[in-house]
C-alpha cells in the first residue's frame, strides 16, 4: 500500500473528533485492508519499522488481540504491557510508566484504562499519538467504528437506517460513542433499557427511549445488544439478573428475519441474548470481530501515515 497522502489523525481519543468525511475515509481504508486480509499473506507492511505499544489496565480479549493483529498485519512491531506484576505495584505513576516505554522507542500507544479521561491525559503529556481503546464509562471509539462498519458492509449506505441499542446504557462507553457517531454516518438510534440504566440526560437528546424490547426493535434495521456491566454496578438493575433477562433479553420472537444482531462482547448468553440467537442467520457478532481488525488497521494507518 502506498504512503498516505492526506492529513494524519493526531490521535483517536473519541469519535467526537472525527468528521463525517474522515469516518467515510476510514471505512474506505478498512475496505482495502479487509481485501488484504483475504490474501494468503494477510499483510500490507505499510508500518514496517514502527512500534505500537498496547497499554491495557483493564481486562480485554477482542480489543487487545484485534489491535495487536492490526499492527502486525501492517508490519509494525508490538509491545504489550500488563499492569499486573509491573512497576505500578511498586508505586510508579501511569505517566512514568508510559514515559519509560516511550524511551524504548515507541511510535504510538493504544490505551485502555478504567479512569475516564486517562487517554486524553496521556495524549497531552506524550509526544506520540494515543488511541483510546476504552476509558472507563466514557468512550470506546474503535468499537463504535467497527460496529457501524459492520452495518455498512451488510447494509450499504447507513443514511436513514435505524439501529436499536439495548442494555446497560448507563455504564456503556460503547453506547456513548454510538450516540456521538450516529449523526456522522446518518444512523437513526433507538435506546432501550430499564429506567435505572438510562442516564437522565439521554432523554433530552432527541433519540426515542424505550423500556420494552418489542417496540424498541420493531422496524429497526439492526439491534446492538450490550451486556450488563456487573463490574461497574453496585446492584442489579432490577430485583435480580434473572428478572432483567425476563424483561430485557432479546429473543428470536422479537426479531424479523432480515434484522441484524450485533454485540460488542463479551456476551452473557441467557442474560441479554437468548442462546437460540447463536444460530440466528443475521447474527453478525463474529463479523464484527473480523471487521474489527480491518477498521483498526485503518485507524493505525490514518494516524501514522495519513488518510
Amino acid at each position: 500500500m502506498s504512503e498516505g497522502v492526506g492529513r494524519r489523525l493526531p490521535h483517536l481519543l473519541g469519535v467526537r473528533e472525527l468528521t463525517a468525511d474522515q469516518v467515510k475515509q476510514l471505512y474506505g481504508l478498512a475496505d482495502r485492508f479487509y481485501d488484504v486480509l483475504q490474501q494468503p499473506t494477510r499483510k500490507a507492511p505499510a508500518l514496517a519499522g514502527r512500534t505500537v505499544a498496547l497499554l491495557f489496565f483493564e481486562s480485554s480479549t477482542r480489543t487487545r488481540l484485534s489491535f495487536e493483529l492490526a499492527a502486525k498485519r501492517l508490519g509494525a512491531e508490538v509491545v504489550s504491557f500488563s499492569a499486573a506484576g509491573s512497576s505500578l505495584d511498586k508505586g510508579e505513576s501511569l505517566l512514568d510508566t508510559a514515559l519509560n516505554i516511550l524511551a524504548m522507542g515507541v511510535d504510538l500507544f493504544v490505551v485502555r484504562h478504567k479512569g475516564v479521561g486517562t487517554c486524553h491525559f496521556l495524549a497531552r503529556k506524550l509526544p506520540v499519538p494515543v488511541v483510546n481503546a476504552g476509558d472507563g464509562t466514557h468512550e470506546h471509539p474503535t468499537q463504535a467504528l467497527l460496529d457501524t462498519y459492520t452495518l455498512y458492509r451488510h447494509l450499504g449506505s447507513l443514511e436513514g437506517r435505524t439501529l436499536t441499542i439495548i442494555g446497560d446504557l448507563f455504564h456503556s462507553r460503547v453506547a456513548l460513542s454510538h450516540l456521538i457517531l450516529a449523526p456522522k454516518v446518518g444512523l437513526r438510534l433507538r435506546l432501550c433499557a430499564p429506567p435505572t440504566l438510562v442516564p437522565p440526560l439521554w432523554y433530552r437528546l432527541g433519540w426515542p427511549v424505550y423500556h420494552r424490547v418489542a417496540p424498541a426493535v420493531e422496524g429497526a434495521d439492526a439491534i446492538l445488544v450490550l451486556r450488563m456491566q456487573r463490574e461497574r454496578q453496585a446492584f442489579p438493575p432490577l430485583a435480580s439478573w434473572e428478572e432483567y433477562a425476563r424483561f430485557y433479553q432479546v429473543r428470536p420472537e422479537h426479531l424479523r428475519p432480515s434484522q441484524l444482531v450485533l454485540h460488542p462482547g463479551p456476551i452473557n448468553w441467557g442474560v441479554e441474548l437468548h442462546p437460540a440467537l447463536q444460530a440466528w442467520p443475521e447474527t453478525r457478532i463474529l463479523d464484527q470481530v473480523t471487521y474489527g481488525v480491518a477498521i483498526r488497521m485503518a485507524v493505525l494507518y490514518a494516524i501514522l501515515q495519513g488518510l
